[in-house]
């Protein structure tokens, strides 16, 4: 019986969104953009020379950036590819991890998410203080918009003196709250992130996000791999759902738990970095039984490189990336679906430090044939897995196989 391995690479999108000026990212290309700057001799911390993802490449990477933005992206678009390959298109109207997770699943946001203004503070004094009476807090630090690791910088010596945790926001639709694991404890910044997930959440804020860190001064600061994120639970069944509810089992790898709220997941596998999520990718492949889909998210793109805008550090992560690809073929049995693909946009050249609406690369292999399938919708990764896995078609999208 068939299994499906479904690979997002966070925030590994190839422009051309029509949109995307809607958003403030008309021309934004996270895929094009690393590959000119590697061809220009920018990128050369770490790595030197042209992007080289010769794996992903020939499984349709270059065309799909080229039909998705008509950008020629240098190294990349060489031979036919040998796999089946698409860009993709979301309609949901965000540009953040739970729209285009939700909607890869299956099931486009259907309503607005709240965003938070640019303002300081940014966050209603109604909200700040229920959360500290609730959370029995002496106040909190930040109430911005702000990166994760500066606002830390900033403020994590006051954070660690007062006890007071840092509340901080971004483009998203997201509250998050830093605090230090040893001063003022994991388990409890969990509960203070619980009750803020209760606040927040019937204003339709998609996630709040705990920000653990450890480190006495600013420049030993750093964040941990206990992360969580309390999303909000999608609003109708996804792809997880449905294959858990014909006894299939859900293989959740990094934060997919999370994104959907733990709604549909059987199975979770965590690490504390991309290289070590592959790691329990393959693990999860070579584990999971007959019709079970394998939902793996790659987050380092996004957070260490797509925010900080680091152009070097992003060709680094995808070179690594492409070269383990051939462990995962070799794992595949000779019914499994595979796909790699992307939730949104981060292009490093970009201005500011928040994520990009994009179209993304949709690459299909094993159980696929070859072959270009042209523009597709995002949920329509889902009906391709359902199709694949037996299924009854979704309400969204239609299959690509």
């Amino acid at each position: 019986m068939a299994r499906a391995v479904l690979c997002v690479l966070d925030s590994v999108g190839c422009g051309g969104a029509p949109d995307a000026a809607a958003f403030g990212d008309q021309g934004a290309n996270t895929l094009g953009h690393i590959a000119e700057e590697c061809a220009m001799g920018r990128a050369e911390e770490g790595r030197s020379g042209p992007l080289r993802l010769p794996n992903l490449d020939a499984l349709g990477l270059g065309a799909a950036i080229a039909l998705a933005s008509g950008v020629k992206a240098p190294g990349l678009g060489a031979g036919t590819p040998r796999g089946r390959w698409a860009a993709a298109t979301e309609v949901s109207q965000g540009k953040d991890t739970p729209s285009g997770h939700w909607e890869l699943a299956g099931v486009p946001v259907p309503f607005a998410w709240h965003y938070f203004p640019v303002t300081e503070p940014a966050f209603p004094a109604a909200l700040t203080d229920a959360l500290i009476a609730r959370a029995g807090l002496p106040g909190i630090l930040g109430n911005r918009h702000s990166s994760g690791m500066p606002i830390i910088r900033e403020l994590g010596p006051e954070h660690i003196r007062t006890g007071k945790p840092i509340c901080y926001t971004s483009a998203d639709s997201v509250f998050q709250i830093a605090a230090h694991e040893g001063h003022f404890g994991l388990d409890r910044l969990m509960e203070v992130c619980r009750i803020a997930a209760e606040l927040v959440h019937p204003m339709k804020v998609g996630r709040v996000i705990a920000r653990p860190f450890v480190g006495e001064t600013p420049d030993e600061f750093r964040r941990t791999a206990n992360r969580r994120d309390f999303a909000l639970p999608p609003p109708e069944p996804t792809i997880c759902d449905r294959v858990e509810a014909v006894g299939g089992e859900v293989w959740a790898v990094g934060k997919v738990k999370d994104i959907f709220a733990g709604h549909g997941i059987t199975t979770v596998l965590k690490a504390p970095d991309d290289m070590g999520l592959f790691d329990r990718t393959l693990e999860a492949v070579d584990r999971a039984p007959d019709g079970a889909l394998v939902f793996a998210n790659f987050v380092d793109f996004d957070t260490l490189y797509g925010h900080p805008r680091d152009v070097s550090g992003y060709a680094r992560a995808l070179e690594a990336f492409d070269a383990r690809v051939p462990e995962l073929l070799a794992r595949l049995r000779p019914d499994d679906l595979l796909i790699f693909t992307a939730d949104h946009g981060n292009d490093p050249t970009w201005v500011g430090n928040d994520h990009t609406r994009e179209r993304v690369p949709v690459l299909m292999t094993g159980a696929a044939t070859p072959g270009a399938i042209g523009h597709c919708g995002f949920a329509d990764v889902a009906e391709s897995i359902a199709a694949h896995l037996g299924l009854a078609p979704g309400r969204h999208g239609r299959s690509l196989l």
